[in-house]
C-alpha cells in the first residue's frame, strides 16, 4: 500500500507564491510518475504538472511559465512551485502516483487565490 501526503496549501493574493508538497510512503515501485491535479467546485478533475522518476515533466497549457514541478527521489517527495498565481488557480489540488500499474491519490489540499 502507498499513501500520499500533501502540504502547503493556503490562501494567497493575486499574483503570489506557493509551494505544494506530497511525501509518498509505503511500497512504492522505483519507476513511477508523480504528479499535481485540480478540481475547482463544478469542475472536473485535471492535470496541472506530472513528473517522472527520470525527470521528464509535463504542464498543463494553464501553468506553463508559472508552476515548476520537481521531486527529490531520496525522499519519495514530489514539490509543485506555483507563482504568479491567478484566481483561476483556486482549486483543490491531489497528489497522484502512478506506479507498477496503480493509482495512488493524495487526499487534498485547499488553495485559494483571492485578494
Amino acid at each position: 500500500q502507498v499513501q500520499l501526503v500533501e502540504s502547503g496549501g493556503g490562501l494567497v493574493q493575486p499574483g503570489g507564491s506557493l509551494r505544494l508538497s506530497c511525501a509518498a510512503s509505503g511500497s512504492i515501485f522505483s519507476i513511477n510518475t508523480m504528479g499535481w491535479y485540480r478540481q475547482a467546485p463544478g469542475k472536473q478533475r485535471e492535470s496541472v504538472a506530472t513528473i517522472t522518476s527520470g525527470g521528464s515533466t509535463y504542464y498543463a497549457d494553464s501553468v506553463k511559465g508559472r508552476f515548476t514541478v520537481s521531486r527529490d527521489n531520496t525522499k519519495n517527495t514530489v514539490y509543485l512551485q506555483m507563482n504568479s498565481l491567478k484566481p483561476e488557480d483556486t482549486a483543490v489540488y491531489y497528489c497522484r502516483l502512478a506506479g507498477n500499474g496503480r493509482l495512488y491519490w493524495g487526499q487534498g489540499t485547499q488553495v485559494t487565490v483571492s485578494s
